[in-house]
């Protein structure tokens, strides 16, 4: 019993214990990431079922929408520079979120009078890359606020060693984690709750549980900007104890980090990040054939570069960690995907319907919650080149589920069982044991930049390894579109008129999706790792 209570102390309740107020203006922006999830369900049913919009199509603007998240370098660049003066950009982060709310919410109101200014697939294509946009500001300045969330003094002023503000800055981040996936968490809670009895619902109940999540939505805006606020209060109260402990002006100003160096412009980044961004959208807009392609490329090109320039600051062996952990993360993020495809055919084969997706949903945040506070000493304990290849095994493990689903596995056992693991059981368990796959890869990285990384660049550190990383996930999204263009996967579109199937359906080619991108998968991120031992570089 004691060795259990232990155990639940090591892994639960210390977390806990380290958490600080000064924590929360950060964990508050994070966790209004964590909320942005309130209306993927809806979206996705909106999508499916009044936008005649293909798999292929889908992929392509979900490799816009990864767009912005490359360009989180200026960004962060800016934040330094503006140090003083960033949570103003929290504000216009929420304000780009929001306005990307409104236009959904304005679809399910009245589409009619949306319509008549532009098409409703224009629309959707505007709200869904406003909505990352407006996420990348946010999420820039919340990578920020963690630096000065982490106190210089403890309790009784003395200065804390480095020893313990690197641990600060590990439960920091791992905090942040947490703070998405309670948001997310809250949202699958929210889910379940609004889309019970769906499936006795007319279209008008469901239309009008749509407007009622987007409307519950906009609170994500007010989270941010209340974090925001609190940071200043919080900054104001440490300094006047600092104060009231006998330390003066100039040493309350470096521990606040207000006397942190000078950060001069690097016109390279600014200059550089600003033109690729014009340059992104004028591709957007010309619609080049291979434009996706084109950006991708030039994407690279401009943060390797920029990279080699930042990391000459650093000495010889933190660069190399950098280097080693950064091609680890690329890589293990940059697997493709199967795309919407996979989703509609649980829809219409399997009749998975909003309800069920919501409380996979739970389930999902729940067991990554879970998985978060379990792994975190296995994350302090070893290399990132050992946490990407247990975790590739075991998502690769469990993408079977699926595939054996598609090919009969769930009709089998439901006959060998009596009905009980049935497709509905399989998903549930194959949801549970993935969830938190996905969280536990980048939190040795991000507090290991938070503590490493130079003073006077802490948000452009941040911004550049989270551009080049989320680089991973466009170049995720540009492998899946060409996967949905060789394995063509169609839902049934019906004309919302006439009531006429204009495309039927078509899932003959998505078991063949499903292994090719489990083997693909699986190949990619073990590719890097031995990259990485080949060219002798280390990991954090």
């Amino acid at each position: 019993m004691g060795s259990l209570l232990s155990w639940i102390d090591r892994h639960f309740l210390e977390l806990g214990r380290e958490l600080r107020l000064s924590y929360l203006p950060p964990l508050m922006v994070y966790l209004a990431a964590g909320i942005s999830g309130l209306t993927a369900i809806v979206g996705t049913f909106f999508v499916k079922e009044y936008l005649g919009l293909s798999a292929e199509f889908l992929a392509g603007l979900a490799f816009w929408a990864m767009l912005p998240w490359t360009l989180k370098l200026p960004v962060g660049h800016l934040v330094d520079l503006i140090w003083k003066y960033k949570g103003a950009l929290v504000f216009l982060g929420a304000s780009l979120i929001a306005l990307s709310l409104l236009i959904m919410l304005g679809l399910l109101t009245d589409r009619g009078a949306m319509e008549a200014i532009l098409p409703a697939g224009q629309w959707y294509v505007m709200s869904v890359i406003l909505a990352p946009v407006g996420y990348v500001i946010q999420d820039v300045v919340a990578d920020a606020m963690t630096v000065e969330a982490v106190p210089a003094t403890d309790e009784d002023g003395r200065i804390l060693s480095e020893s313990q503000q690197r641990l600060m800055h590990a439960t920091m981040q791992t905090l942040g984690r947490v703070a998405i996936i309670v948001g997310t968490l809250g949202v699958a809670l929210v889910n379940v709750l609004m889309f019970e009895g769906v499936e006795q619902m007319n279209e008008a109940d469901k239309v009008m549980i749509y407007r009622q999540l987007y409307l519950m939505a906009l609170v994500i805006p007010l989270i941010s900007c209340c974090g925001v606020v609190l940071a200043v209060i919080l900054k104001h109260r440490y300094k006047v104890s600092l104060v009231k402990l006998g330390y003066t002006r100039h040493e309350i100003d470096h521990l606040t980090h207000e006397a942190r160096p000078i950060t001069t412009p690097n016109w390279w980044i600014l200059f550089g990040g600003i033109s690729f961004g014009l340059i992104s959208i004028g591709v957007g807009i010309a619609q080049f054939s291979y434009g996706q392609e084109v950006i991708f490329i030039l994407s690279l090109i401009v943060i390797v570069t920029l990279m080699h320039r930042l990391t000459r600051e650093m000495q010889s062996e933190a660069r190399a960690v950098l280097l080693g952990t950064a091609i680890l993360i690329f890589f293990f993020r940059a697997v493709p995907t199967s795309g919407p495809g996979s989703s509609w055919w649980m829809i219409d084969v399997l009749g998975f319907d909003q309800s069920f997706m919501a409380k996979l949903s739970l389930i999902g945040s729940v067991l990554s919650l879970l998985g978060l506070f379990l792994f975190r000493r296995f994350m302090a304990e070893r290399s990132i080149a050992s946490v990407v290849a247990i975790l590739t095994l075991i998502s690769t493990l469990l993408s079977l589920p699926t595939i054996g689903m598609y090919y009969g596995l769930h009709q089998w056992t439901a006959a060998l069982t009596g009905g009980l693991v049935d497709a509905r059981f399989i998903a549930v368990i194959d949801t549970a044991l993935e969830s938190p796959l996905g969280h536990i890869a980048m939190v040795p990285m991000l507090a290991w930049i938070a503590h490493s990384a130079p003073a006077h660049l802490k948000a452009t550190y941040f911004a550049i390894m989270a551009s080049f990383t989320n680089l991973s996930l466009a170049l995720s999204q540009l492998l899946t579109k060409y996967l949905n263009k060789a394995y063509v996967v169609t839902r049934e579109v019906q004309d919302p008129v006439s009531g006429l199937i204009t495309l039927p359906a078509n899932y003959a080619e998505l078991g063949h999706l499903l292994i090719v991108v489990t083997v693909v998968g699986f190949l990619v991120p073990f590719g890097a790792i031995w990259i990485v031992k080949t060219l002798r570089l280390k990991s954090v």
